[in-house]
Formats: C-alpha cells, sequence, structure tokens
C-alpha cells in the first residue's frame, strides 16, 4: 500500500509561511498588536499556500523546465516568508495572547520543514535544490534492455512479479542508479536547512521535526522508541518465519537462515512491505483468503474510475458528504502517456475549501484499490477541518492524517467485499490465519522501515551521520531496524536513501510508523462503536453511521487542540499504543511461534 503526504514537502513545509512586517514597524507590532499580527498573517498564508499548491501540482502534472522555474519560484516565495514570519513570530509574548493565539503561535513555531536561511541567495538555492531533487527521483527510469527503459511503477510489478533473483537483482540495482547525482544536492540541502534551522533556535532541523507533537522533542524520541520496543515481538516472529519459508523456496545459498534477508526478495522495490510474496511464504495447507481482490476487480468490469467511486461510497455510507464535482473534473487517475508526471499517489487540497484532488497512476490492483481508498481518507480530513482557522486546517498531528486513511484501508475485509457484490461469501473462519499473515506482511513488515527512514535523517541533520557515511549509515540501520541487507555490495558512490521517494522530496517519515499503530488503536474502537461483534481483523466500518459520526467529531478538530486530545475523542485513551496492533495480530503471533518452533528456527540476525 502506498504510504505517502498530501502535498509536495516543500509546499507542507511553508504552508505555515507568510509575510510580515520588516525594520522599525515590525518591531512595533511585535509589541503592540501581537493577535493583528497573528491574524494578517493567516490571512497571508492562505492566499500563498493556495497560489503555491497550484503552481505545484502542475508542475506535479507536466514535468517540464518551465514548470519547474514556475514551481520553484512559488516556493521560493514560501520559502522567504517562511523565515520573516517565524522570525517575527518567535519575538511574540505568549502571555499576551488568548489561549486560541498561543496555539497558532506554537503551530507557526514548530511546522516548518524546510527552513530556509533568512540570507536571500541561499534561500533561492534551497528552493532551487527542492525542486532538482524532485526532478531526478520523478524523471528517473532505467533501461533493463534496449528497448525496454523503465519507470518506477513498472520497475515496482517486476519486483512484486517476478520469482527470477537475477531479474529481481537487476530491477534492484537499476532504480538506486538514478540517486547518486542527488547526493551533493542532498547534502547541500541539509546544510543549508540546517542553517535555517538553527536561525529559528532549534539544534538542526531533526530537532525542529521532533518538536511538533505536543511535547518536547527528546521526549517524542523516547516515546518513539517505546511503541517499536513494544511491537518489537511480533516483527521478529514474522522475519523469521519469513526468511524461512524464502530459504525453502532459494536455497540457503541465496537465503542464509543464520543472516538477514537479501532486499531484494521480498517483493517491493525497498522491501518496506512484503504481501507480494504471500504465495512465496504462505504453506500450502494453509486456508488462504479463498479470493484473489485483483481478479475480482476485473472480473466486475471495475476499471480505474469505478474504483474511486467506489471508495467514495464507503465514505457516504458512513454519513459523509460526497466529493465535489470538481474532484471527478480535476483529479489524475491514469498515467499519462504523453508527458512526465509524479505518479507517487497524494491527496490534494488545493484551496483549503472545495479544490479536492488525488493524484495517481491507478494500476487495476487490488492494492491500488486499497490505496484509493487510503488517498480519499486524506480528502475527507481536510474538507472536515475546513472550517478552522489556517493554521489548525491540519491532522491532530502528521501521523493522523496517514491513520485515517489506514482505518478505512483495514475495513476491505471479505464482509465489505461481499456487501458490494465483488464476494459471494465470506471465507470461512479457518482462512483467517491466510488473511492475517497477508496483513502482517504488509503493516507489521512496515514497522522497522516506518522507524528507520527519519533515525537515518535525524542523524544526518544532527551531523552523527558525515556525508561521507550516507550509505553505510543508511544499511546499518536497516540491519539493526529490519533484519534485511543489500544483495550486493554498496559503497559510499551510491545514495541508497535517495531511491525513496521521501527523502529527495524532504517529507519526514515517522508520521507513518506512528500511522501504522494508531490506525489500529483508532479502527479497534471505531468497530466497537460500529457494535462490531467477534475478530476485529472480520470487523468493516463500511455502513455504520455510528461510527462515522465520532470519527468525524474528530477530524474536525484539526490541528486546534493536542493530539492527545483528539485521540481521547475516539478511543478514551490520551496516549499512542501498539497493544490494538498485537491484539488485532494476536492469533497470527501464536501461529507464527509454532511453526517457527516446530522448524526449528533461531530467529534474529
Amino acid at each position: 500500500m502506498a504510504l505517502v503526504p498530501r502535498l509536495v514537502p516543500l509546499v507542507v513545509a511553508m504552508a505555515l509561511a507568510g509575510c510580515s512586517p520588516t525594520g522599525q514597524e515590525s518591531a512595533h507590532r511585535v509589541k503592540t498588536e501581537p493577535a493583528a499580527l497573528l491574524q494578517q498573517a493567516e490571512q497571508e498564508l492562505a492566499q500563498l499556500d493556495a497560489e503555491a499548491n497550484r503552481a505545484q501540482w502542475i508542475y506535479e502534472n507536466y514535468i517540464t523546465t518551465d514548470t519547474a522555474t514556475l514551481a520553484s519560484e512559488a516556493n521560493l516565495a514560501f520559502t522567504q516568508a517562511a523565515v520573516r514570519h517565524a522570525t517575527a513570530a518567535a519575538k511574540l509574548d505568549p502571555t499576551t495572547l488568548s489561549p486560541l493565539d498561543q496555539r497558532k503561535l506554537s503551530v507557526l513555531l514548530r511546522n516548518l520543514i524546510l527552513p530556509a536561511p533568512s540570507d536571500e541567495a541561499k534561500s533561492q538555492r534551497l528552493a532551487e535544490l527542492d525542486i532538482e531533487l524532485n526532478r531526478l527521483y520523478s524523471t528517473g527510469r532505467f533501461c533493463m534492455a534496449p528497448e525496454r527503459c523503465l519507470s518506477l511503477p513498472q520497475l515496482s510489478t517486476v519486483m512484486d512479479q517476478s520469482r527470477d533473483p537475477d531479474e529481481l537483482l537487476q530491477a534492484w540495482v537499476g532504480w538506486r542508479s538514478i540517486a547518486p547525482p542527488m547526493r551533493p544536492l542532498f547534502a547541500e540541502q541539509v546544510s543549508l536547512a540546517n542553517e535555517g534551522a538553527e536561525e529559528l533556535g532549534f539544534d538542526d532541523v531533526g530537532q525542529m521535526w521532533r518538536s511538533q507533537y505536543d511535547m518536547p522533542a527528546d521526549q517524542f524520541a523516547e516515546r518513539v522508541d517505546a511503541l517499536w520496543l513494544e511491537v518489537k515481538p511480533l516483527y521478529e516472529a514474522l522475519h523469521c518465519y519469513v526468511r524461512g519459508e524464502l530459504g525453502e523456496v532459494y536455497g540457503d545459498e541465496v537465503v542464509s537462515q543464520s543472516e538477514p534477508i537479501p532486499a531484494h526478495l521480498l517483493g517491493n522495490m525497498w522491501a518496506q512491505q512484503w504481501s507480494n510474496v504471500y504465495d512465496l511464504v504462505a504453506p500450502e495447507d494453509l486456508p488462504g483468503p479463498g479470493y484473489d481482490l485483483t481478479l475480482l476487480l476485473s472480473e466486475h468490469g471495475y476499471d480505474e474510475l469505478k474504483m474511486v467511486q467506489q471508495a467514495e461510497r464507503f465514505f457516504t455510507s458512513m454519513g459523509f458528504a460526497p466529493l465535489p464535482d470538481t474532484f471527478w473534473q480535476r483529479s489524475l487517475f491514469v498515467e499519462p502517456q504523453d508527458r512526465d508526471v509524479v505518479c507517487h499517489a497524494s491527496a490534494w487540497d488545493l484551496d483549503n475549501r472545495e479544490d479536492l484532488r488525488i493524484k495517481m497512476c491507478i494500476q487495476r490492483t487490488g492494492e491500488d484499490f486499497r490505496v484509493i481508498h487510503h488517498e480519499l481518507g486524506h480528502n475527507i480530513y481536510q474538507r472536515a477541518y475546513q472550517h478552522q482557522p489556517f493554521l489548525f486546517k491540519e491532522s491532530a498531528n502528521d501521523g493522523f492524517h496517514e491513520a485515517i486513511g489506514d482505518v478505512i484501508s483495514l475495513s476491505i475485509t471479505p464482509a465489505y467485499l461481499k456487501q458490494i457484490g465483488l464476494l459471494e461469501k465470506e471465507p470461512p473462519a479457518e482462512s483467517d490465519i491466510g488473511l492475517l499473515l497477508r496483513e502482517a506482511m504488509e503493516k507489521v513488515a512496515f514497522l522497522p522501515f516506518g522507524l528507520l527512514v527519519d533515525q537515518w535523517r535525524w542523524q544526518v541533520f544532527s551531523g552523527e551521520i558525515a556525508p561521507s557515511d550516507y550509505n553505510q549509515a543508511w544499511w546499518d540501520l536497516r540491519l539493526e531496524y529490519q533484519g534485511v541487507a543489500p544483495p550486493v555490495p554498496r559503497s559510499e558512490l551510491d545514495f541508497d536513501p535517495g531511491a525513496k521517494y521521501h527523502v529527495p522530496t524532504s517529507v519526514p517519515y515517522t508520521r507513518y510508523f506512528l500511522a501504522h499503530l494508531l490506525q489500529f488503536q483508532l479502527f479497534e474502537a471505531l468497530c466497537k462503536e460500529a457494535g462490531h461483534q467477534g475478530p476485529i481483523h472480520r470487523c468493516t466500518l463500511y455502513g455504520s453511521r455510528e461510527a462515522g459520526e465520532k470519527l468525524d467529531a474528530m477530524l474536525k478538530l484539526g490541528l486546534s487542540q493536542p493530539w492527545p486530545q483528539a485521540l481521547a475523542l475516539v478511543t478514551g485513551e490520551e496516549q499512542m499504543s501498539g497493544q490494538a496492533m498485537l491484539n488485532y495480530f494476536a492469533p497470527l503471533k501464536d501461529w507464527l511461534n509454532r511453526q517457527n518452533a516446530w522448524a526449528g528456527r533461531r530467529c534474529g540476525w
């Protein structure tokens, strides 16, 4: 499943930017009109945000030199305004503000992503770097043969479907060949953004990112570590089982039972989700899901548009209003054949009111059916908080935005597929282990990758990882957290982090780790609200107005309240926890332990 941001990171970063007075006038206003300054800033921010969003939308749909220049100029305007405004806001005395404006001030100061230095030339250079890194990624191609030059979606299909280790290795290495040119640009971007963060009073960009969670930055890092330790035993049991089964397929000389798993054999370009190799690791006598969602979609005539229409019906069944007509007129559903576009699935709110869209090169697969439900979850969230002041038009924390879409994806159960006519009957209970194994190979397998991307970047920003060690440190963390290793030797001539979208486009990644835990916590609570009886993994929220009403109440808060209060509105709890995930996969965990013990496997790496 695609795990994506709503907007291009620099646009997100600078959505909190605005023009502010300068010189003596600025100093006077900071002293005498703090509330008025915030109000003026919000008005300016809304206009700048809409302008930047549209420029970025055009660029991502028509990648040319001219559209890149226009997007770069819009980003530059955001960058310069962000620096001026954040600097002015930092001088405000919070005690002179109402509680509402104190919250706005806090949001203003903590929600930049790539803070630019105040120096105009450096600010412009940072905007140029963002566009160039995005371009290098989005236009990347690798030729597996003279007449077979493939884009990332096409290479991902190879990783998904091929069972030839040599072909998988070629695609894996080939995609990473696009990244080395990014390396010096990325290092320069880190240096400039750190300079901007220091001007705003942070040690580095990583500390600034960690400060966005209604708690001290160090406390947040500790909380993330605690969450990982809570669910780590489940991941280790899954890793042990999958490695053992892949060893049966490829042989110990390819998959050693005492070593990490080679990264190219897990069915995903980044080995972040493993469900594509379910057919290789599920025992022959294990009752499987009993259906192939991709095949069902084909048999029932689902094209790209119909897949999106069904996802919308999911939300309307819960009581949410239909999407606006402009959504259907302006979204991108199919990859154009006449131009380069950014195919990475994303959901957009261009004007902070009703101009909602998705941009996605939809494939007629079960995976993309789930992704579409996820992306529309972003759109529903965006519309729910549209009545909030501009600075609060965001999710409770960035993990919430990703979690909401995944809550809906969890509802794509056999019960849902039966209700919409794709299945004639639900599979029997004995098929549940197969369903849970496939789900865990997507959700549980992702957890360490969701954690390590920002662990790497936080250390890069702090200087703990030097530019000369970028690639080695990346693979050290992948070994430590994931237990995977590169299939061929890598060196510092490579830049493998750059082969992952969120690194060259500067999208913080811890949100996805949090979302993978939050989704189960929210899903469990909403299923109780819906009156579901039985195993939680068989629940669907489709058709539950009660669950929709409770969910909508939380979504409408946007960023206006600290996230623990938003979480408690649905779950009654103010702490993120991995327990709901453990509850969901408890039957599978027992099964994995039995399988590993029966096979005499030595787990770990």
